[in-house]
C-alpha cells in the first residue's frame, strides 16, 4: 500500500514513510493509494476477538510493510490493562432503547486521543528501523486540549524522539492545561500561544513548510514529524473502534449482522468523523455519518451546503476540544470525493477564505454524513438532564454530540441503533459539569473542582486525572504565533534561528 500526498500524488511513500513523515514536503495530508474492503464474512471473525485482535487486523490492511502479527503485539501493548481500565479500550455503555454511547476516554490521559497515541509512538519507533532512517524525529504538535496530553504521555522517554506541543493558552481547560505544564519525560517540552487553536496549528504547518528550519534541525539529525490527526499513523488505529463497536452490538445481540448503524461524533479538525468514513468504504454497515460541532459550526455549515467558509467569528466555548475553525483532515476526503484530483484539492485547501465544492461531490457526502450543532446553554441543559434522568455523566463535547443526536432523530425519525462516540471524562471538564448542574462552588482550581465533582455526582475520577495532586508544573512559557519557530529551534539546541 503507498501513500499519496492529497497536493501532488505523484509523491509517493510507503506507510511507515508515512508515519515519519507526518506531512507531504509539499504540504498536502498523505492519504491511502486505496481503500481495503471488509467482506461481510469478515466481521463475524473480528466479532470474536479481543479488542487488540481487532485493531491489529484493521491496522493491517493499510500498513502492509508491517506484518499483522506485529500490530496485533504493538496493539496489545498499548491497550494494556496497565494502561485502560480493565484493558477496555472501547466498551459501549447503553443508556436507552438503540441507544448507545462508545466510551472512548478509558486511557492513561482520559481522552480518546488515547486510542491513537498510545498506538502511534510503535508505530513511529518501528518505521524508524524499517526505513533505516537515522536521523531522531522532532514531533511537532498543536491541541486543542486532549491530543497534546496524549501525545506527550504517548511519546514521553522514547528513544531517538523528542516532542514539543503547543497549546492555545486561553483555550483549555484548567485539568486539560495541567496534565500538559505537569508532563513528565525528559523529552518533552511544553508552550502556551497567545491566541486559538487555528494559530497554533497554522504555526506548526508554517514551521513544517519552513525549509530553513529543516535545514538547520537536519545539521542537528532531526527530521519533523507531526502526532496530529494529519499524521496517518494517527488516524489509522481510529478506524479499529468503530468496527469494534459494530462487532460488540452483534455479539450482544442488539443488531443483526449487517444491519445499518448510525454513530453521531463530536468533532472539530474532522479527523475522528473521516475514521469513520474510512470505516464505511471498507463494507461497515453505517447508515449515517452525523457530525456534531459546537458553536463553531463550520463542518455542520459545509456538510448541509457544500461551502466551506473561514470568513466567521471564532468563539471560545466550554467543549474547547472543538473550538476549530480550519478542519485540517477535510482535505483527505475532499481528495479521494474528487477521484483523487490533487490539482482541484490543492487549489481549494490554498484558498485562505472560503471555497464551494462541486455538486457531485456535495451530493456525495451528503449521502453519508449529516450535521448539527449545539450551543454552550443546550450543552449544559444536556449534562444536566442526560444525569438526571439516566444517572450518566457525560462531558462537555459529548454532550454536543448528544444534543445533535436527539435533534437528529426528531427531524428524521430515524429508528436506527444511534453510537455516540464518548470522547472524554466528564473530569477533564470539572467546572462545566458541576456549572452545567447548577453548582456554584468549584474550589480554587482544577484538581478542588475534581474532588466536588466526585462528592456531587458519586462517580471516582479516573486514577490518571487524580495523580495530577501535588504534581509540580514543569512548563510556563508562553509565545506568539510569529515566535514559534525560535521555541522549536531552542527545544532542540539549533542555533541562530529565527
Amino acid at each position: 500500500m503507498r501513500y499519496l500526498s492529497t497536493r501532488n500524488k505523484q509523491a509517493s511513500f510507503t506507510g511507515a514513510e508515512a508515519i515519519l513523515r507526518g506531512l507531504s514536503p509539499d504540504g498536502g495530508l498523505l492519504v491511502p493509494e486505496s481503500i481495503p474492503t471488509i467482506l461481510p464474512s469478515t466481521l463475524k471473525t473480528l466479532a470474536d476477538m479481543s479488542y487488540p485482535e481487532r485493531a491489529g487486523y484493521i491496522m493491517s490492511l493499510f500498513l502492509d510493510d508491517f506484518s499483522r502479527q506485529e500490530l496485533t503485539e504493538y496493539a496489545r501493548e498499548a491497550y494494556s490493562e496497565a494502561k485502560f481500565d480493565n484493558g477496555e479500550a472501547a466498551p459501549l455503555r447503553q443508556t436507552g432503547e438503540r441507544e448507545y454511547f462508545l466510551e472512548l476516554w478509558h486511557g492513561p490521559t482520559s481522552a480518546f486521543k488515547d486510542i491513537a497515541l498510545q498506538m502511534l509512538p510503535r508505530l513511529m519507533s518501528a518505521s524508524l528501523a524499517k526505513t533505516g532512517e537515522r536521523r531522531d524525529a522532532c514531533i511537532l504538535v498543536a491541541t486543542s486540549g486532549d491530543t497534546g496530553k496524549a501525545a506527550l504521555e504517548g511519546f514521553r522517554d522514547v528513544p531517538r524522539v523528542k516532542i514539543m506541543v503547543f497549546y492555545p493558552r486561553d483555550g483549555v481547560s484548567d485539568v486539560q492545561k495541567l496534565q500538559m505544564t505537569t508532563q513528565e519525560g525528559k523529552n518533552v517540552g511544553v508552550c502556551a500561544v497567545r491566541g486559538n487553536f487555528d494559530d497554533a496549528q497554522a504555526g506548526v504547518k508554517a514551521i513544517f513548510a519552513d525549509k530553513t528550519i529543516a535545514r538547520s534541525l537536519e545539521n542537528r539529525g532531526y527530521f519533523l514529524s507531526s502526532a496530529n490527526s494529519i499524521n496517518w499513523g494517527r488516524l489509522v488505529p481510529q478506524i479499529a473502534y468503530y468496527f469494534s463497536a459494530y462487532c460488540d452490538l452483534m455479539k450482544s445481540g442488539a443488531i443483526k449482522q449487517g444491519e445499518r448503524i448510525n454513530f453521531c461524533v463530536p468533532t472539530g479538525n474532522f479527523g475522528n468523523i473521516l475514521a469513520g468514513w474510512y470505516a464505511k468504504e471498507m463494507g461497515l454497515p453505517v447508515n449515517r455519518l452525523i457530525c456534531a460541532s459546537n458553536r463553531n459550526r463550520i463542518l455542520e455549515y459545509f456538510i448541509r451546503t457544500g461551502r466551506y467558509s473561514r470568513v466567521r467569528k471564532f468563539h471560545t466555548t466550554i467543549s474547547p476540544s472543538m473550538d476549530i475553525v480550519v478542519s485540517s483532515n477535510l482535505e483527505r476526503l475532499l481528495f479521494t470525493l474528487s477521484g483523487g484530483n490533487d490539482k482541484l484539492t490543492g487549489r481549494l485547501m490554498k484558498r485562505r477564505s472560503k471555497f464551494d465544492v462541486a455538486e457531485d461531490m456535495a451530493q456525495s457526502i451528503s449521502q453519508t454524513f449529516s450535521s448539527g450543532s449545539c450551543n454552550d446553554e443546550d450543552t449544559r441543559r444536556i449534562i444536566k438532564r442526560v444525569f438526571k434522568e439516566k444517572n450518566y455523566l457525560i462531558d462537555t463535547h459529548t454532550a454536543v454530540a448528544y444534543g445533535v443526536y436527539e435533534k437528529y432523530k426528531q427531524e428524521t425519525g430515524d429508528n436506527a441503533v444511534n453510537v455516540i462516540l464518548s470522547t472524554a471524562s466528564p473530569f477533564k471538564f470539572c467546572t462545566s459539569v458541576l456549572r452545567a448542574n447548577g453548582r456554584r462552588n468549584f474550589g480554587k482550581n482544577g484538581l478542588d473542582a475534581i474532588k466536588r465533582l466526585e462528592k456531587f455526582s458519586g462517580v471516582t475520577a479516573p486514577a490518571p486525572l487524580k495523580a495530577l495532586f501535588g504534581k509540580p508544573e514543569r512548563f510556563n512559557k508562553e509565545t506568539e504565533k510569529q515566535d514559534m519557530p525560535r521555541v522549536v529551534a531552542n527545544f532542540v539546541g539549533v542555533a541562530n534561528a529565527e
